[in-house]
């Protein structure tokens, strides 16, 4: 007989809802290892299913070791906000993030293949997905790593942005960071396509002359007039898509550089190296759903 007891410890072990759970363990005969795997089985049978729509929300995680050498930004997705909320999701991307930091890792399979607490961060997920009911996926992650710096990082919105900024520094006090994450800050906010000038692939360069060129050839300007005019715009879009170029967002009176200069005069030489910005959703195309809509697909799980 299934009794009570065994219900509620295979729940607690499991999280899976109690009728699951007593469905599970008759078919097991009160074995709960065995429950446990059927109810893992029913976990990747719910996955399936689950794996052609649309999981376009979700969270940002980063990690940074304590050296401020290694840090790691990654992209859990799932379908709603409601998910996205849930602590045992942010609990997980938090998880996966901090195993990111500390592995060695090539590709999104090496990462799924990384084991927390024991288990693969696939099974995790997978787990996850059959007890709150939404598809879920590792969408991406990045890892910085400075030897002479510090990277500093800056969340924003709850977790829909996330941005890692590494700067070279001998100094790499919380001063220093403090810089850092202002400057992580602004490119949150104002998403900079490139580091500067230099950084910008000639095919970039090349497609923006040209609409420049074109343009100025329909408002009929001479050719000696057209080429100031291609420079002078491709200077433009230098400076208002390369970070270090940009109005500080925090001072506007000041570049990024400027600022970065002027904090440099306080606590030793600073010079941004690279950043990294990830936004939840960002190219996937989502699925129009209202609030109500949200909640009743909520109930249906």
């Amino acid at each position: 007989m299934i009794s009570a007891k065994m219900v509620k410890e295979l729940r607690d072990k499991t999280g899976a809802g109690m009728m699951d759970c007593k469905k599970a363990l008759t078919e097991s005969n009160g074995d709960i290892e065995k429950a446990t795997d059927l109810l893992r089985e029913k976990g990747l049978a719910t996955a399936a299913k689950k794996s052609g729509r649309v999981a376009s929300e979700g969270l940002i995680s980063t990690f940074i070791e304590e050296d401020k050498e290694n840090a790691s930004m990654i992209e859990l997705n799932c379908e709603t906000d409601f998910v996205s909320m849930n602590p045992e999701f942010k609990a997980l991307s938090d998880n996966i993030a901090e195993a990111v930091a500390k592995n060695d890792v090539d590709n999104l399979d090496d990462v799924n293949n990384l084991e927390i607490d024991g288990e693969k961060i696939s099974v995790k997920i997978t787990d996850l997905i059959a007890k709150l009911g939404e598809n879920m996926n590792l969408r991406r992650y990045e890892k910085l790593s400075v030897n002479d710096g510090l990277i500093a990082s800056y969340v924003h919105m709850g977790g829909k942005i996330g941005v890692l900024v590494k700067v070279k520094s001998e100094n790499t006090s919380d001063d220093v960071v403090e810089v850092a994450r202002d400057v992580a800050m602004h490119v949150a906010a104002i998403n900079p396509e490139f580091l500067d000038k230099t950084s910008v692939d000639e095919e970039t360069i090349e497609r923006e002359k040209e609409i420049y060129k074109a343009q100025a050839e329909n408002e009929g300007k001479p050719s000696h007039i057209a080429e100031k005019m291609v420079m002078g715009r491709l200077n433009k879009f230098f400076k208002e898509s390369c970070l270090v170029s940009q109005d500080f967002v925090k001072n506007p009176d000041l570049t990024v550089e400027g600022y970065v200069k002027d904090a440099s005069k306080k606590f030793g030489n600073i010079e941004i190296l690279d950043f990294v910005r990830f936004e939840t959703g960002e190219g996937i195309e989502k699925e129009v759903m209202d609030f109500a809509d949200e909640v009743k697909a909520q109930m249906k799980n």
